[in-house]
C-alpha cells in the first residue's frame, strides 16, 4: 500500500542519511538529491494521513494511493538494486562504476518524486479548488429509519442487559454505547430495544437517526426533528439553516423524556457537534449509540463502560440459520448434518448467516444441493465473502494509513490460528511498519498499533499472559478475506496456498510472499520484487 511503501523507501533513505553510516562511502552518496527526495516523500505521507481524515470520495482517493504505490514501490526496487550492486562491488573499477550509476539513480528518482508530489497537489487543487458550495442534503444518513422485520436470536442476554441500562434509575442523560465488529448484530440489537413497547411507554418521545462514516450534520438535524415533530412535512425545514434545525431539535427535546438511537457512529467529532442537541433534564432520557470503535465508545460514555457485542454460539448461529431459510418450519433431519456444517464456518457473526440464508434459500432444500455447497465451501465462502465486503470493508477504509499495512499483513496468517503477538510485533517491525516515536522503544509502539485494531473491532484479543499483556490474538475468517483481497490489490502481502504453485506467474509482481509451513512444495522460488516468509501452523 502507499503509507507503507512511502515508510519503506523513507526509511532508506533515512539510513543513507545518518553520519555514521557504512552502507556505501561517503562519496557515493549526494545528500542533497536524499534530502530533497526524502522531503517529497514526507509530504506524500501527510497527504495520505490527511487524506484519510476527510474520508470522502473513497474511489479518488483509491486512485491516488495507487499511483504513489507503484511509482513508489518501482522507485524503491531501483534504488535498492544501485545500492545492492555498490555494497557488493569489488574495490577499483567495478566500485567506482557502481558508485557513479548509484548516484545517476538517486538524482532520477528525486526527479519522478517531485513529479508525483506535483501530480497530486495538482489532482487536490483541482478537486478542491473547482468544488461549489453546496446543502450538504445527501449522505449515508439521509438513509431514514424504517422499521424492518429482523430475526433476532441468541442475543436474549445481551438484550436484557441493554433495557436494564435504558430503565435504570439513574435521572442524568445517559448515553448507553454498543460496539464490535460489522455484521455483528449492533443495529438488529438496538432496533430490537428501539421497538420494544415498554421501552416506548418509557419515554415520550424517540427519534432513530443512521450517521454512518460521513457525518452529515444538517440530515441528522431532519431526522431527529421528522421523529419528534408533530408536523413532519413541514417543508419549511429544508430552507432552514443547520442553527435553526439545532434549535428545533434542542426545543423539541427540552422538558420531555427522550431515547435517541444514533446508529453507525464513527468519530468523536460527530460526537461532539451531537451531543449539543440534547438537553439534560434530569428526566431519565436515554441516548443508545452503536459503534464499531471502543474509543468511539468511550469518548461519549466515558462513566460507563460499553456493551461489547459477543459471537453467536452455534447452537444460535443453527437456530438463527433455520429461522432465516425455513421460517417456521423445520429444517429437514437429512439436511441438518451438512447444514450445521456449513453454519460453522460463519464464526458465530450473524451477517454471514444471514447472506448464506440468501444464497441456499434461492436453490431447492435437497441433499444433493447442500452436499455440493459443503464439498466446496472455499469457493461457497468466497461469494458470501463478496457479499459482506461492502459492509465489512468500511472498517479497513477508515483506517489511519499507519495501520492498513499492520491490519492487511495479519491476512496472510493460516486461517483461525491463534498468532504470536511477539511474533506479529517482529514482523511489523522489520516490515518498516512501525513508525518511530521519540524516546519509545518500537515494540511499544507496535503494541499500541495492535490494542488500535483491536479496539476498532478487526482484530480479536485472544490469550494473555500472567502480567496481563497479550500473547495471542486473532482475525475472523471474512476479515480474513478481506486482508486477503485488499492485500492482493494493495501489492502488501501474498498469502500463499496450496492451489498455485510458489513460482507461479500470479505472485511475480507480488511485494510480500507468505507460505504457510505445511504447502507440499519444499522449493521457494522468491519472485523478482518479493521477500518470503514461511509461516507454520500453530
Amino acid at each position: 500500500m502507499a503509507y507503507a511503501a512511502l515508510s519503506s523507501l523513507m526509511h532508506t533513505l533515512q539510513q543513507l542519511l545518518q553520519p555514521n553510516q557504512r552502507l556505501v562511502c561517503g562519496s557515493c552518496i549526494p545528500q542533497q538529491h536524499i534530502e530533497s527526495t526524502y522531503q517529497s516523500l514526507s509530504a506524500l505521507q501527510v497527504f495520505l494521513e490527511e487524506a484519510t481524515k476527510e474520508a470522502k470520495d473513497i474511489e479518488t482517493r483509491k486512485s491516488l494511493e495507487k499511483r504513489i504505490r507503484d511509482v513508489v514501490y518501482k522507485v524503491e526496487y531501483r534504488v535498492d538494486s544501485r545500492l545492492r550492486s555498490v555494497i557488493v562491488a569489488d574495490c577499483g573499477d567495478d566500485r567506482e562504476r557502481a558508485c557513479k550509476a548509484f548516484n545517476e539513480e538517486l538524482q532520477e528518482v528525486e526527479k519522478e518524486v517531485d513529479s508525483l508530489k506535483k501530480e497530486v497537489i495538482q489532482i487536490e487543487f483541482n478537486k478542491h479548488g473547482s468544488k461549489s458550495a453546496e446543502l450538504a442534503t445527501t449522505s449515508s444518513s439521509s438513509r431514514r429509519y424504517a422499521i424492518e422485520q429482523y430475526t433476532v436470536v441468541g442475543m436474549e442476554d445481551d438484550f436484557i442487559n441493554i433495557l436494564d441500562r435504558l430503565t435504570a434509575q439513574t435521572h442524568d442523560l445517559t448515553v448507553i454505547s454498543v460496539v464490535g465488529m460489522g455484521g455483528i448484530g449492533k443495529t438488529t440489537l438496538a432496533r430490537k430495544a428501539y421497538d420494544d413497547s415498554s421501552i416506548r411507554y418509557r419515554f415520550d418521545t424517540h427519534a432513530w437517526v443512521t450517521v454512518s462514516e460521513n457525518y452529515n450534520e444538517r440530515q441528522v438535524l431532519l431526522d431527529v426533528i421528522i421523529s419528534i415533530s408533530r408536523d413532519r412535512t413541514d417543508e419549511s425545514y429544508e430552507t432552514m439553516s443547520t442553527d435553526q434545525l439545532a434549535e428545533i431539535v434542542y426545543k423539541g427535546l427540552k422538558g420531555r423524556r427522550f431515547l435517541i438511537i444514533i446508529d453507525d457512529l464513527w468519530s468523536t467529532e460527530a460526537w461532539d457537534q451531537m451531543q449539543r442537541l440534547f438537553p439534560n433534564d434530569n428526566n431519565k432520557s436515554r441516548i443508545l449509540l452503536t459503534t464499531r470503535l471502543n474509543y468511539v465508545a468511550d469518548y461519549a460514555s466515558p462513566d460507563f463502560p460499553p456493551h461489547s457485542m459477543s459471537f453467536l454460539s452455534l447452537d444460535d448461529s443453527w437456530n438463527l440459520f433455520t429461522e432465516m431459510l425455513f421460517k417456521e418450519d423445520l429444517c429437514p433431519l437429512l439436511l441438518q448434518k451438512i447444514g450445521k456444517h456449513i453454519i460453522q464456518q460463519c464464526r458465530g457473526l450473524p451477517l454471514s448467516i444471514v447472506v448464506i440464508a440468501g444464497i441456499l434459500g434461492k436453490m431447492d432444500p435437497t441433499h444433493d444441493n447442500w452436499k455440493k455447497i459443503e464439498e466446496n465451501l472455499n469457493s461457497f465462502f468466497g461469494t458470501v465473502s463478496e457479499q459482506c465486503q461492502s459492509i465489512l470493508s468500511l472498517s479497513y477504509s477508515y483506517l489511519p494509513q499507519y495501520l492498513k499495512a499492520c491490519f492487511l499483513y495479519v491476512g496472510g496468517f493460516p486461517e483461525d490460528m491463534e498468532i504470536n503477538v511477539s511474533k506479529l510485533i517482529r514482523l511489523w517491525i522489520a516490515e518498516q511498519f512501525i513508525k518511530a516515536r521519540s524516546y519509545r522503544r518500537l515494540e511499544e509502539v507496535a503494541e499500541e498499533y495492535l490494542q488500535d485494531l483491536i479496539d476498532r473491532s478487526l482484530i480479536l484479543a485472544g490469550k494473555r499472559r500472567a502480567n496481563g499483556r497479550m500473547r495471542t490474538c486473532k482475525i475472523h475468517d471474512l476479515l480474513r478475506q478481506l486482508c486477503i483481497i485488499e492485500a492482493h490489490n494493495e501489492n502488501v502481502v501474498h498469502a500463499m496456498n496450496a492451489n498455485v504453485p510458489m513460482f507461479s506467474e500470479a505472485i511475480n509482481d507480488q511485494r510480500r510472499v507468505i507460505v504457510p509451513f505445511d504447502i507440499k512444495e519444499k522449493h521457494v522460488y522468491p519472485t523478482t520484487h518479493s521477500s518470503v516468509l514461511t509461516i507454520q501452523a500453530a
